[in-house]
C-alpha cells in the first residue's frame, strides 16, 4: 500500500504517513511528507520564513496529483498549526478549495474556526468528537501534541476552555519546545490572571514568557 495523505488523524491534524509495507511510495508523497513535517516544526519554533518555503514545497508536490482533497488537507494542516498557536484567522488557502473539497475536510475547516455544526460532528474522528465537549481528560488522552493544542484552541474560541485545558496547552507546548504556541498560551493565562486581580500570578507568567522569547540580536550585529 502506498504512502497516503491520511484524512483526519487523532483529534485535529491531517498528516502524511508512510505505510510499513507495500510498493515504494511515489516521490511526491515522500517529498510532501518531509516538507510538511519541516513546515510544522519551523512554525512552532517561530521560523516563519522556513515554514512558508516548506509548506510551499508540500503544496507543490500534492498539486502535481490534481487531487483537490490532498491539496485541501495540506492547507488545513497549515491552518491547524496556526490555530494551535492561537493565530485565529480565516483559512484562506482552504476556502478557495471549499466548493470542491470533500465533506470531512469542510467539517474540519469549520471545526478549526469554532463554527462546527452539530450535523458535522459525525464527520470528525472519534477522539476529536470526545474532545469537543471540553473535557480536559479527553484532551490529555490524545497522543498527538498538535492535536491537543488545536482542540484546546477550538474550545477557547467557543469560550469553553477551562483552566485545566489552558494548563494542558501550556504543558504540551513546553514539552515539545514549541516557542510560538507556548508564548500564546502563557499570554492567555496572564490575561486571565490580570482579570482575576492576581498580580503575582500574572507577573510570574510574564517572567516565564520573557524566558521563552527568542534572544534579540546585539546592536550592530549582522542578521
Amino acid at each position: 500500500m502506498n504512502m497516503l495523505i491520511k484524512p483526519l488523524v487523532g483529534t485535529a491534524v491531517l498528516v502524511l504517513a508512510a505505510c510499513s509495507s507495500g510498493p515504494k511510495p511515489a516521490d511526491w508523497e515522500l517529498e510532501a511528507k518531509t516538507a510538511s513535517e519541516r513546515a510544522i516544526t519551523a512554525w512552532m519554533e517561530g521560523n516563519t520564513r522556513v515554514e512558508a518555503v516548506e509548506f510551499g514545497r508540500a503544496l507543490s508536490e500534492v498539486a502535481s496529483t490534481g487531487r483537490v482533497d490532498l491539496v485541501a488537507r495540506v492547507e488545513l494542516l497549515r491552518c491547524a498549526s496556526r490555530t494551535a498557536s492561537l493565530v485565529l484567522e480565516p483559512c484562506a488557502g482552504f476556502e478557495r478549495l471549499r466548493a470542491d473539497a470533500p465533506p470531512a475536510e469542510r467539517a474540519y475547516a469549520d471545526y478549526l474556526a469554532g463554527r462546527l455544526q452539530p450535523q458535522e460532528l459525525a464527520l470528525l474522528p472519534a477522539s476529536q468528537r470526545a474532545a469537543a465537549g471540553g473535557d480536559a481528560g479527553a484532551l490529555k488522552a490524545m497522543t498527538d501534541p498538535l492535536s491537543q493544542l488545536v482542540a484546546a484552541a477550538v474550545l477557547l474560541q467557543r469560550g469553553q476552555a477551562s483552566p485545566a485545558v489552558l494548563q494542558l496547552a501550556v504543558d504540551t507546548s513546553s514539552a515539545q519546545g514549541w516557542r510560538r504556541p507556548l508564548l500564546a498560551w502563557l499570554g492567555v493565562q496572564a490575561q486571565l490572571a490580570d482579570k482575576a486581580g492576581d498580580a503575582e500570578q500574572a507577573a510570574r507568567l510574564r517572567r516565564r514568557m520573557a524566558l521563552v522569547e527568542p534572544p534579540k540580536p546585539a546592536a550592530g550585529s549582522r542578521p
